[in-house]
C-alpha cells in the first residue's frame, strides 16, 4: 500500500461479504490478516477478497473534495458551501412538492448507525421513500419468512449447521460467494458424510462437492420442491408430531399436493423422476436437514413467494425448523445487508421490521424521535427510480450506484438526469456521480467505526483503522450535519455509540445490546432480557410471530419464469 498504513493493533470487520470475518492490517503482509478467536472466522481464515480488503484505501481516484454542479460541470467547493446548497435544494423540493417527492437510498456498505440515521432523516421529513438494494436482493424470501415465521434472518447459525446431515442449497453458490462460511462450517459436515443437494441452473464451485446437482427448467424451482414434498408424503416420511404440534392447514396443503403427479413434475421441471424420488427419500430420512437459499430463489418481480413458500413447507413437513442443524438459512451476500434492513432502511417497515402501518410501532418511534413516521408505505428503490423526474424530484444516494446496479442502465441514467436535485455521497467517481448536482466525498470501511450485522444475526463493531484522506469527512458526521440543517428532530449525538444506543431503544431486535456488550466479539439478535448471549436457534418453542403454530400454504400452479444464474 501507498501512504499511511492502517494501525496494525486495531481489528475491524471485513467489508467484502456478509459473513463478517474479523480482520486487521499486517505491515509484513501488506494486507489483511484474520484474527484468532473471532466470532465467525474463529481460526483467522480469510478468503482472497478478504486478504485484499485494504486495496483501494489510497487509490488515486478517491474523491476528496465536495463538488457542486455549476454551468453543467462539477467543481470543488468548501463543505459549508456544499451543505448550504443541499439545504436550499431540499427545502425547495419540500416547499414545492412535499416530502413524498424525495427518495433516500442507503446501502449495505454503510454501517447500522449510518443507515439508521438516513431512514430517520427521511421519516422525520415526512416520507417513507427510503430503501436499500439489499432489500431487493432477497425480497421474495424475506417476505415469505416474515409472513410465516415472523423473522427475516437465518433461523440457525453457521456454527450449528455443522451438525446437519443434509443440505439443500437452492439458488446460491456459497463456495464462491461466502467461501469462509462454506469451508469452515458446511464443508466439514459434508466431509463427515452430510449430503449436499445443489439446485442451480449451471454447475459451479459449490456443485463440485454435491452428491446431487439438480437443474430444474427455469421457472420451475417451486414445482421441483413441491414434487419432492409430495413424494415424501407418499412415502409417509413426514414428521407427524411436529405437524400436529407446530402447524395448521396441513390437510389443505396435502390435498393440494395430491394433484401433482411425479411424471408430470418430472416432465415440467426436466428433473428425472428417479432423482426426485431419491432426494425425497434422503430428505425425509435425514435427522437434520437444512435449507440454504440465495438470490436464485427470487421471483422476477421480487414479490412472488412460491419458491420460498415451497421450501418452508418442505421444512415444516419434516420437522426441520427450531433445531440445530436445520432451518431456512438465507445467505445474504453484501457486507451489512442484514443490518441495513434490520435498522429500517426499507419503505414499508420501521426499525425491527415493524410495519409503518402499525400505530403502536409509530408511537414508540415518535416518543424517541419527537416526530411520528408516516403511516403509508413509501416507494421501493425500483419504484422511486421509475418515478424520477415525475413524482420524485429529489434524491439522496449514500454508498450506492443505481446508474449501473439497476436493470436498463440507459433509462436509469435518463431518470437520474430528470431529477431537480441529486445528492450523492460516494468515495469514488461512479456513474451515478456523473449525474449528481452535489457530491460529498465519503469515507471507506477502514476509516470509520460503527456496527454491522452479519448473515447469521451477529452484530459486530467496526473500528477506524486509519483516518480518511484530507478533506474527507466520515459518513456519520455528514448525515448528522444534514439532519441538523433539515429537521428540528434530534440529530445531536456525542458519538456513534450514542446513535447505536438510540437504535436499540427503537428496534426490538437489538434491544439490550451495547457497544460494551459487543466488545471485540458480537451480540446476536434477538437478545433475551438479562441474557449475555443472543438466541442461536429461532422458533424452538414459538415462531417469531408469537404463535406456536404456522400455517402451510396450499400449492398453486406457478407460471414459468426465468431464474438467475449464480456463477
Amino acid at each position: 500500500m501507498n501512504g499511511t498504513n492502517p494501525d496494525e493493533t486495531v481489528e475491524s470487520v471485513c467489508p467484502c461479504c456478509s459473513v463478517g470475518c474479523r480482520v486487521r492490517y499486517s505491515d509484513r503482509r501488506d494486507g489483511a490478516v484474520g484474527c484468532d478467536g473471532a466470532p465467525v472466522n474463529e481460526e483467522g481464515r480469510l478468503c482472497r477478497n478478504g486478504i485484499n480488503a485494504f486495496d483501494g484505501l489510497n487509490a488515486a481516484d478517491r474523491l476528496t473534495d465536495p463538488l457542486i454542479r455549476e454551468e453543467g460541470n462539477l467543481v470543488s467547493v468548501t463543505w459549508e458551501k456544499a451543505f448550504d446548497r443541499i439545504e436550499a435544494e431540499f427545502e425547495t423540493v419540500l416547499d414545492d412538492r412535499g416530502p413524498d417527492a424525495l427518495a433516500f437510498f442507503g446501502a449495505p456498505r454503510c454501517t447500522n448507525e449510518e443507515n439508521y440515521l438516513l431512514q430517520k432523516l427521511a421519516r422525520v421529513l415526512g416520507t417513507n421513500n427510503v430503501d436499500n438494494r439489499a432489500r431487493i436482493c432477497h425480497g421474495s424470501v424475506v417476505a415469505a419468512m416474515v409472513e410465516r415465521l415472523g423473522s427475516p434472518g437465518m433461523t440457525n447459525t453457521l456454527s450449528d449447521l455443522t451438525e446437519a446431515d443434509l443440505f439443500l442449497v437452492l439458488g446460491a453458490n456459497p463456495a464462491a460467494q461466502q467461501p469462509i462460511a462454506f469451508n469452515s462450517y458446511l464443508r466439514p459436515a459434508i466431509n463427515d458424510g452430510a449430503m449436499l443437494i445443489h439446485v442451480e441452473p449451471d454447475a459451479n464451485e459449490t456443485t463440485r462437492l454435491a452428491d446431487a446437482h439438480v437443474a430444474p427448467t427455469p421457472g420451475t424451482d417451486a414445482l421441483f420442491v413441491n414434487a419432492v414434498t409430495a413424494e415424501l408424503l407418499d412415502r409417509e416420511l413426514q414428521d407427524e408430531a411436529f405437524i400436529a404440534e407446530r402447524t395448521t392447514n396441513f390437510e389443505s396443503f396435502a390435498e393440494s399436493l395430491a394433484s401433482l403427479t411425479l411424471a408430470e413434475c418430472a416432465e415440467r421441471t426436466g428433473v428425472d423422476a428417479e432423482r426426485i424420488r431419491h432426494i425425497a427419500e434422503r430428505f425425509g430420512r435425514a435427522d437434520r436437514a437444512a435449507v440454504i437459499v440465495g438470490t436464485g430463489a427470487e421471483e422476477d418481480d421480487h414479490e412472488g413467494t412460491a419458491t420460498a413458500d415451497a421450501l418452508i413447507d418442505l421444512l415444516l413437513v419434516t420437522g426441520n425448523i427450531g433445531r440445530r442443524g436445520t432451518g431456512m438459512n438465507l445467505l445474504r451476500g453484501l457486507t451489512n445487508e442484514q443490518g441495513a434492513n434490520d435498522v429500517g432502511c426499507r419503505p414499508s417497515t420501521l426499525p425491527g421490521f415493524r410495519p409503518v402501518a402499525d400505530a403502536d410501532a409509530r408511537s414508540a418511534v415518535a416518543e424517541e424521535w419527537g416526530a411520528a413516521p408516516p403511516s403509508r408505505p413509501g416507494r421501493s428503490e425500483l419504484d422511486a427510480v421509475r418515478a424520477f423526474g415525475d413524482a420524485i424530484r429529489g434524491a439522496y444516494v449514500v454508498g450506492e450506484n443505481p446508474a449501473v446496479s439497476k436493470r436498463g442502465t440507459q433509462s436509469v441514467a435518463r431518470s437520474l438526469e430528470s431529477l431537480d436535485f441529486l445528492l450523492v455521497q460516494e468515495a469514488f467517481p461512479t456513474e451515478t456521480v456523473e449525474h449528481a448536482d452535489v457530491v460529498l466525498p465519503a469515507s471507506l470501511w477502514a476509516e470509520k467505526g460503527g456496527t454491522v450485522t452479519n448473515l447469521d444475526r451477529q452484530v459486530q463493531r467496526m473500528r477506524p483503522m486509519t483516518p480518511p484522506p484530507d478533506g474527507v469527512r466520515r459518513d456519520l458526521d455528514i448525515l448528522l450535519e444534514i439532519g441538523r440543517r433539515l429537521t428540528d428532530a434530534r440529530f445531536e449525538y456525542d458519538d456513534r455509540e450514542e446513535v447505536f444506543d438510540e437504535l436499540t431503544r427503537v428496534n426490538p431486535l437489538y434491544a439490550g445490546m451495547s457497544y460494551d456488550g459487543i466488545g471485540h466479539g458480537s451480540q446476536r439478535w434477538p437478545l433475551p432480557d438479562d441474557a449475555e448471549e443472543g438466541t442461536e436457534i429461532l422458533h424452538e418453542e414459538r415462531f417469531r410471530t408469537g404463535e406456536r403454530r404456522t400455517a402451510f400454504v396450499p400449492v398453486e400452479d406457478v407460471p414459468t419464469r426465468v431464474s438467475a444464474h449464480h456463477d
